[in-house]
């Protein structure tokens, strides 16, 4: 029996996942827009994180802190509209 390879989208997305129920508890939410070969994940935030003045720090120190150290291909993650 073969299975094939997760590939780096699907790992992103299931750390992504993990993240939600937590940015979805202060009436946000997360979604997974891409992720180039060249490790950048980009993503939209949605709900109460848009225009709030910490989406930075949790899209930084949370989000982006917890996918690096968890999928070690992920250089950076960018927010997009």
């Amino acid at each position: 029996m073969t299975t094939e390879p997760i590939t780096l989208s699907e790992r992103v997305s299931a750390i992504i996942d993990l993240i939600r129920p937590a940015v979805q508890s202060d009436g946000g939410d997360i979604e997974l827009v891409d992720v180039t070969n060249d490790g950048v994940v980009q993503i939209r935030m949605h709900g109460a994180c848009v225009g709030c003045p910490s989406s930075d720090m949790t899209l930084r120190i949370g989000i982006e802190r917890t996918l690096r150290e968890r999928v070690p291909e992920v250089i950076r993650v960018d927010a997009v509209d």
